[in-house]
């Protein structure tokens, strides 16, 4: 056989498409903006709503971004956010008006974004009219809507679970029902009961309520843990992985036997439309059970979210999300490198995030939150993710380099389930290990969803909770949340005026992804460095592979080389001979080619960066958390 390593792999073409040149912004509209300050009645206390996210549509627009994602705003009982649903075709009072939402829609196709909802369709709430049914008779029409099973008994007559499927929440996903002596399917909380998509009369209803919003306006959805809705035939326990009878059972319900065929029928109403889906797929790590799903001709999903990225400092194997693991830039690069590289020599389309609702703030977990470094890191990672192929997703606050909560903060101030559920499994099983609970607690500040849902800090005004709340709020008035101390200088106000900002560096990144579409949204995309000689650099090469691009274009530029120093030490980072040519001519630093405007160093640390040459090549100077973005 001939030797095949320089041959040169043949990547399918990639079909242009409106969204796969789009940037998302998310909202998590409790903790964006109130403009009628409307009280929760479970919390008596204010949460945003649709008016105040209409208010701030010019700042959504000078960022850059094209998309806009709401998190659900649906009517809920509030049990888990929102993604608790009890009916699909009403905004909840606690956000506003079916009015105020076809005034959003209105406001956001005026200045050219799209938007998108979330769409929670593997469960309902427990108030839903179809579960109150369901729930009321064994011979209800509704009944097989849901996963209804009769109990199990151990030897000594004890009433069990039907199987040992462990929560997302804690506790078993069965909960027992006495109206009809059975138990019900809930992979999250016990009031997140679990659609049945095995039942025709379910996916008729959602496909029903998916084209109601869609003839609103609606330009598609996120569509929540959507690779749950197949579950295996039978629902059979868990493998064993832990000690315990509860065991994750993941297995048994990602990705399940039906999976595609669901999702294709989804495809097939959107591809009418022309809309926008991405996928929630956790617990998947599988490329090709991905692409299955996104695969540019399956008819499935447009992109999904893949969890290596927000897995990293986590414990593997441990079978909880608790169990900690320092980050290391190493792991990065390869979650990187795997998905871009796989997703361009497959035809499939990446969702390029690294931040939402449901995980703590990057620069705290991956980079340095210190008062020195966190703007740097801030640009840092806006670089390092906002020039990757793949549509590309900023949640609120990431642009402004939002911090995780206060290490000061009790867990008095937490209002998450699932860190509170998680805290009284703690208590109850380490009553006296103090240690066991403090690491617990440093977890819970490091990857805790309430992390991200700190209220928006628009101003430095005390009196407004930092612009959260309408200056004609009533007096007694205050946010759901607690707001981070830090708003007096770290708002949207302030970086909107200040050229050093991170929220202007995300805009200059969003405006050269748009420039130069050929490279940053359809090129090739190289890791270097794969075998670390230098660990915590992550550096990777970006080229044009349209045919229309040649190097004579000397106005065109053809490539584009990030080089990210993912620690708090200065390095030398030796240069890859083959894009030697991109940094340097002859035997001067080409500073032309390195964007200025791009630098995470300003003022008296700024300027060239230092070059050695020895009988190895080039190498160059980063300082700590440095970012040098070069285009050639």
């Amino acid at each position: 056989m001939g030797d095949t390593s320089q041959v040169e792999v043949l990547k399918p073409p990639i079909r242009r498409t409106w969204w796969k040149e789009s940037a998302v912004y998310q909202i998590y509209p409790a903790s964006f903006k109130s403009a009628n300050c409307t009280v929760d009645k479970n919390l008596a206390e204010v949460k945003g709503d649709l008016r105040g996210i209409i208010s701030k549509l010019d700042y959504i627009k000078e960022l850059g971004v094209d998309i806009v994602w709401l998190s659900p705003i649906l009517q809920s009982p509030q049990v888990d956010m929102g993604y608790d649903i009890s009916d699909y075709r009403a905004i909840d009072a606690l956000y506003g008006t079916m009015e105020d939402h076809d005034d959003l829609i209105k406001g956001l196709h005026d200045r050219g974004l799209k938007y998108v909802m979330d769409l929670v369709v593997n469960h309902t709430s427990d108030q839903h009219e179809w579960f109150r049914q369901s729930r009321s008779s064994k011979d209800n029409p509704y009944r097989d809507w849901y996963f209804w099973r009769p109990p199990r008994y151990d030897e000594a007559g004890n009433r069990m679970p039907p199987n040992n499927w462990e929560s997302a929440f804690s506790g078993s996903t069965w909960t027992y029902d006495e109206t009809t002596d059975e138990y019900y399917l809930h992979i999250f909380a016990s009031a997140q009961p679990d659609l049945n998509w095995d039942n025709h009369a379910v996916r008729d209803a959602v496909d029903d309520m998916i084209r109601f919003w869609l003839d609103r306006g609606v330009d598609g959805f996120r569509m929540d843990v959507i690779n749950f809705i197949s579950k295996a035939p039978g629902l059979p326990d868990g493998k064993i992985t832990k000690p315990g009878f509860l065991q994750s059972g993941v297995e048994h319900f990602a990705c399940g036997p039906r999976l595609h065929e669901y999702l294709r029928g989804i495809g097939a109403i959107l591809h009418e439309y022309d809309g926008f889906s991405v996928g929630e797929m956790p617990g998947v790590t599988d490329t090709r059970e991905i692409l299955k799903a996104v695969g540019q001709d399956r008819g499935e999903l447009a992109m999904a979210f893949q969890f290596d990225i927000v897995t990293m400092d986590i414990e593997p194997g441990a079978g909880s999300k608790w169990e900690h693991r320092d980050f290391e830039p190493r792991a990065l690069k390869h979650v990187v490198a795997k998905w871009q590289s796989f997703m361009l020599e497959n035809a499939g389309w990446n969702a390029v995030f690294m931040e939402n609702h449901d995980q703590g703030r990057t620069i705290s977990r991956y980079c340095d939150d210190s008062e020195e470094y966190r703007t740097k890191s801030a640009k840092l990672l806006a670089a390092h993710m906002g020039l990757q192929s793949g549509t590309l997703f900023i949640y609120q606050g990431q642009e402004l380099a939002q911090i995780n909560v206060p290490e000061s903060w009790g867990l008095d101030k937490y209002k998450d389930i699932e860190v509170i559920n998680h805290w009284k499994t703690v208590l109850r099983d380490y009553p006296d290990d103090k240690d066991k609970q403090a690491a617990y607690k440093r977890q819970y500040r490091l990857i805790g969803r309430d992390n991200a849902r700190t209220p928006m800090q628009w101003t430095s005004d005390a009196g407004t909770f930092a612009g959260f709340l309408p200056d004609d709020r009533p007096k007694d008035a205050k946010p759901w949340m607690s707001i981070y101390p830090d708003f007096e200088r770290w708002n949207a106000e302030a970086q909107l005026s200040d050229w050093d900002s991170a929220f202007l560096y995300w805009q200059r990144i969003l405006a050269l992804r748009k420039q130069h579409k050929d490279i940053f949204v359809y090129g090739d995309f190289e890791m270097l460095d794969v075998d670390n000689d230098f660990p915590n650099v992550v550096a990777y090469l970006r080229s044009d592979r349209s045919a229309e691009h040649s190097q004579a274009e000397n106005e065109k530029p053809g490539s584009c080389l990030v080089i990210a120093n993912f620690s708090k030490d200065r390095l030398w980072w030796r240069v890859p001979e083959k894009v030697e040519g991109i940094l340097f001519d002859g035997r001067r630093l080409r500073s032309e080619a390195i964007r200025q405007d791009l630098r995470n160093y300003t003022g008296s640390a700024a300027g060239d960066n230092a070059t050695e040459r020895d009988a190895r090549g080039w190498k160059i100077d980063l300082m700590a958390w440095e970012v040098v973005v070069a285009v050639a």
